[in-house]
């Protein structure tokens, strides 16, 4: 098994901006504990998501908002996609550069657990990649649409249910570690 560990999307948007990351506690520690543990070992490849559309709120190119949270930005990388899409392979050179590098496992972290974290896990499935979801180094808030509400426990609770039916092993940032 070779596997790359997929940061998706740890930028300030999350911490400081528009879209306050809520559940799990401890999600960004566990994320780092994760590059940490991968550094030298496991390729690590950070994905950072602008919009192309100036109508969107958040996720504009050059904000704030939009820069890698510091934390993960100081931290040692393989490779930078940049994705306008919530899949992590739509529009990117990742796949190609998975393929290129021998990996057949890909480990998700990052955020929102129910959006991008979710998409990229089941496009790397349709792609024939094995994956691993980190449980606890995924996260995501609260949601309230016209197709009702949801708390971030009970939407990060569904998705982690939902993965690990069908799609995806997952697990928690320690058992991962065990594994490397």
């Amino acid at each position: 098994m070779s596997r790359a560990l997929l940061v998706i999307d740890v930028q300030n948007e999350y911490f400081t901006g528009a879209l306050p990351i809520t559940h799990p506690a401890g999600h960004l520690e566990q994320i780092l504990k994760a590059m940490d543990a991968a550094a030298g070992r496991v390729p690590v490849v950070v994905v950072q998501h602008h919009f192309s559309d100036p109508d969107k709120p958040f996720f504009q190119k050059g904000t704030p908002g939009w820069e890698l949270h510091p934390e993960v930005a100081s931290r040692p990388h393989d490779l930078l996609v940049e994705k306008t899409l919530p899949g992590s392979f739509t529009g990117t050179e990742l796949e190609a550069w998975l393929r290129d590098k021998g990996v057949d496992t890909v480990t998700i972290a990052g955020y929102m657990t129910h959006m991008c974290c979710d998409t990229t896990a089941r496009q790397a499935v349709h792609l024939g990649f094995t994956v691993e979801f980190l449980s606890d180094a995924t996260g995501t808030l609260a949601l309230s649409n016209s197709a009702g509400d949801v708390t971030a426990e009970e939407l990060h609770r569904s998705i982690l249910c939902a993965q690990q039916m069908m799609l995806s092993e997952v697990l928690d940032v320690q058992s991962w570690i065990a594994r490397l």
